[in-house]
Order: structure tokens, then C-alpha cells, then sequence
């Protein structure tokens, strides 16, 4: 089963071909990339990907012209969900680890700055490639634990945060 939140208000138990218990028959037909027509009770809509996150399980599909944003509960989430467990919580990052060795050769941050999920934190030089670090999480730098040119090695604690 999964659990299926439409614009953080309405929920929706999906089950096979069934929703909130109900069955439910329809057609589906894609018409390109992420465009779809469906057809339901002799009426029809059409929808759009507009964007899908799979690491947060959320997505933003436009049906005849509204937006709705969804997010999904697989069954793994509903157990976490039901025994207290918040999954975000226990996955924290407190830490930014070199993904391999390298070489330091930009510090975007210092520490003290307030920082959104996905901004730059530094590159890594590695294998004469260019790796860009970017904050797995909203927070505060607490330490930087490198300096430029500082060669690194695979698993480094480089960065902290609060």
C-alpha cells in the first residue's frame, strides 16, 4: 500500500487498482515525455510531470491546469511511521566526508553560514575532474576542517555542521 499526500491536505490509501479502497478504472495513455491523457468515468484530464524528487518522494503534476504537489509513503515509510521513527531525523548529516581522494581547490562557505540543501560547499579535485560538494541539508557550518590546496583522503571528515 502507499500513502499518497496531495498538497500537504488531502490523503489517498493506494492499493493496486483501487484508491482509498474503491476500485478505480481508467486509461492511460502517454502522449509524449511526461504528458499523459487519462481517462476516467467518461471524463477526461490531462497531466504533466512537471517534477519528481525520488529521494524526498515527492512530485508536482499539473492536471488540467492546476498544480498538485504530492508526496509519497511507501510501506517502509508507513511502518517507520507507525513504530515513531522519523526517517529524516535519524539520516541527519553531520558531517560532509571526501567521497574519494582529492585535492581542495575552492571553499564556497565559512563557517557560521546558514546554508540550504543543494548549495555549493567546495570542490574537489580528483583524477583531474572537478567534483562539486553540495549540502545534503538546510544548517549552519559549525567547522571547516580544510584548508585550499589541503590534499584529501577517501572519507575525510571535511566540513561539520551545528
Amino acid at each position: 500500500m502507499i500513502k499518497a499526500t496531495v498538497n500537504g491536505k488531502k490523503e489517498f490509501s493506494i492499493e493496486k487498482n483501487s484508491l482509498d479502497g474503491v476500485p478505480v478504472e481508467w486509461d492511460l495513455i502517454e502522449v509524449r515525455d511526461n504528458t499523459f491523457h487519462i481517462l476516467r468515468n467518461n471524463k477526461g484530464y490531462n497531466a504533466t510531470l512537471i517534477s519528481f524528487n525520488a529521494e524526498e518522494k515527492t512530485m508536482v503534476i499539473n492536471v488540467n491546469g492546476n498544480d498538485y504537489e504530492i508526496t509519497i509513503k511507501d510501506k517502509y515509510d508507513l511502518l517507520m511511521q507507525q513504530l515513531g521513527i522519523n526517517a529524516k531525523a535519524s539520516t541527519a548529516v553531520q558531517n560532509i566526508k571526501a567521497p574519494m581522494p582529492g585535492l581542495i581547490i575552492n571553499i564556497s562557505v565559512k563557517e557560521g553560514d546558514e546554508v540550504k540543501k543543494g548549495d555549493a560547499l567546495l570542490i574537489l579535485e580528483a583524477m583531474k575532474m572537478e567534483n562539486l560538494i553540495k549540502s545534503p541539508r538546510d544548517g549552519k557550518i559549525k567547522k571547516i576542517n580544510v584548508q585550499l590546496r589541503q590534499a584529501m583522503e577517501k572519507n575525510q571528515v571535511m566540513l561539520e555542521f551545528e
